[in-house]
């Protein structure tokens, strides 16, 4: 996003479009949001939990959202907005502050090259050395960034984001409003090989790779197409950088796979799951709805829905606490071993082993 310059707003106006009270002067203006030890004149910042109250007392932002058991909080700035969700406020206030960059055009490239039987929206951009291969469609609104590969048959819906040195593969459909980050490829073959004669023979990949709709993929991911099922990530969900996601796997709707996860093959994966940094699952496995898997966790069987689990391998958290916190004790119970044999056995230091 980009700032929108020379558009400050008054704060009574933002206060108003969150649904938020004013205390202070509502008519002091506002042009951009930034943390609270960061902010200063003419920047609005926010303050949603107690731990980070300390940090209001000497931030120089213009004016702050904050929720109701932290309005009288101590600090120099005395132009606030009492708003219940701070964090929600400012979601709902960034568009207003900030706006999107726009096309930097409508129409295709002349370095482009897009095949004669691509059916190419006129309300495009394919910006330079951008490849459109045989039989693909674009839709209305799709901004293809530069040296990007539309490969054969791929299909994307409307209002597509497709950054820059993207490569979709022959096949891949994408839904409307999909935004995949510099650097991804979509639908490449996955690891399948079977050992025969002596070598390992490659798996002939056949399927699909579906990206349903309001999908953003991050930067630098790898989602493979199917060996004869198709790929299939539902619509809502948010994939981080560096994830990869192999053949065959099935994800549900508004899930977030942060950076670095990895999900193996045929994997089934419900609705609003969350797996963060570094998990992994491995092959044929079923996630239940809503689950959340804490960071580094490598699941290797089933998880019910609506639970959390973690560690390696993976199992409910509390569990995992449980083990986490008699494994701290560990050292001082074995203190209390060797005092407790050598009180039964004097001569035992002496005993040759």
């Amino acid at each position: 996003m980009t700032s929108l310059e020379g558009s400050a707003l008054r704060l009574a106006d933002l206060a108003a479009a969150v649904g938020g009270t004013v205390q202070g002067d509502g008519e002091v203006r506002v042009s951009g949001i930034a943390p609270l030890d960061r902010a200063g004149a003419g920047q609005l910042s926010f303050l949603a939990f107690p731990k980070y109250a300390p940090m209001l007392v000497d931030s120089r932002a213009e004016a702050v959202l904050v929720s109701p058991e932290l309005k009288d909080s101590p600090g120099r700035c005395s132009n606030r907005v009492i708003v219940a969700k701070p964090h929600e406020a400012i979601l709902a206030l960034l568009p207003k502050l900030y706006r999107r960059p726009a096309r930097p055009f409508v129409g295709v490239h002349p370095s482009a090259v897009v095949d004669p039987t691509a059916v190419v929206d006129a309300d495009v951009c394919l910006e330079a050395f951008v490849v459109v291969g045989p039989g693909a469609r674009i839709g209305r609104g799709a901004w293809i960034g530069a040296h990007s590969v539309i490969g054969d048959g791929v299909q994307l819906g409307s209002d597509v984001r497709i950054y820059p040195q993207v490569t979709l593969y022959p096949g891949a459909r994408l839904g409307d409003r999909v935004a995949i980050h510099s650097g991804s490829r979509i639908g490449s073959d996955g690891f399948g090989y079977v050992f025969r004669d002596g070598a390992h023979q490659k798996l002939p990949h056949v399927g699909s790779c579906i990206i349903g709709n309001d999908v953003e993929i991050g930067a630098n991911c790898a989602i493979d197409r199917g060996s004869i099922d198709d790929t299939v990530i539902g619509d809502g969900t948010k994939i981080d950088n560096l994830v990869h996601i192999a053949h065959n796997v099935r994800i549900g709707r508004l899930c977030l796979l942060t950076a670095q996860a990895g999900i193996a093959g045929s994997v089934r994966m419900g609705d609003g799951v969350v797996m963060a940094g570094q998990s992994g699952i491995s092959g044929h496995v079923t996630i239940g709805d809503k689950v959340t898997l804490t960071a580094r966790t490598a699941v290797i069987s089933d998880i019910p829905s609506g639970e959390m689990w973690g560690g390696y391998p993976a199992r409910p958290h509390r569990d995992q606490m449980r083990s986490y916190a008699a494994l701290a004790k560990l050292p001082d119970w074995m203190k209390r071993v060797e005092r407790t044999l050598r009180e039964l056995n004097p001569t035992r230091e002496d005993e040759t082993p």
